[in-house]
């Protein structure tokens, strides 16, 4: 079987915002002004794709319970306002579209609860380039009382725990809602829960839209960690913006065919 060396443009960044991603409670929904009550000064944009689910808050997995009324799972919706001072967020069914109508409050016993999260990772164009670096840590177990030879004894290591750190200079432009710009200010972000990367080191599409099982990937959460911006005459402005993932990433290199 033949084998194609890939080049840098069959790679592609994909990232979800930092702070998009929240809990609320029963108490939290207010059927009168179609209100829910999340934490205050997260991420929320206006026009944000955004998906509820019911999660168990101590397994981390997904939960039981009833969305409130007018909401439903694997639905995309849209964030129509969020006050950052009082956490009051309400969505539409589209982009741009009136307050969803909350008419109950739904059903989630303690440690269920609903979640609110940003709906899917989605490509910034503006990418230049991106690294992306795994490390394992190497554990020292010499021992003492070795046989003394002809030559001196070397130490023995055991592999540790795995990291990784990543880098990616994206182009500035003057569209301020644009990812590229987003993820600058997604650096100082308190709240940064909701970030995360989907590095694609060979982006397939299939009938207009990427197709995981044909491409290879490498996703996770992760933590915004410095941005360092470039500025003068003679280049494009760029931003060099530093992470590294804040759970195991996903290797998906096993592209079916």
């Amino acid at each position: 079987m033949a084998t194609t060396v890939l080049s840098g443009t069959s790679g592609a960044l994909y990232y979800k915002p930092a702070g998009t991603t929240d809990t609320f409670a029963e108490t939290d929904v207010n059927v009168g002004t179609d209100t829910i009550t999340v934490k205050t000064y997260l991420n929320f944009k206006a026009g944000d794709p955004v998906q509820f689910s019911v999660v168990n808050t101590a397994t981390h997995s997904a939960g039981s319970g009833t969305l409130p009324s007018g909401l439903s799972t694997a639905t995309t919706f849209y964030v129509s306002s969020y006050d950052a001072a009082t956490g009051a967020l309400q969505v539409s069914a589209t982009d741009g579209g009136s307050a969803v109508t909350l008419s109950d409050d739904g059903t989630a016993v303690s440690p269920n609860a609903f979640q609110v999260a940003y709906d899917s990772y989605t490509v910034i164009g503006q990418v230049r380039d991106w690294t992306f670096e795994i490390t394992r840590a190497e554990l020292d177990v010499t021992s003492i009382g070795q046989t003394p030879g002809q030559y001196v004894p070397f130490r023995t290591y055991i592999s540790g725990f795995g990291d990784g750190t990543g880098s990616a200079t994206i182009y500035m432009t003057d569209n301020d809602a644009s990812l590229g710009n987003r993820i600058v200010d997604d650096v100082l972000q308190r709240n940064q829960t909701g970030a995360g990367f989907k590095l694609y080191t060979n982006e397939v599409f299939s009938g207009g839209t990427v197709s995981d099982a044909l491409s290879s990937s490498i996703e996770f959460d992760a933590v915004l960690t410095s941005a360092s911006m470039n500025v003068n005459p003679d280049d494009a402005q760029s931003v060099a913006v530093n992470f590294r993932p804040s759970s195991t990433p996903v290797f998906d290199f096993s592209a079916s065919s």
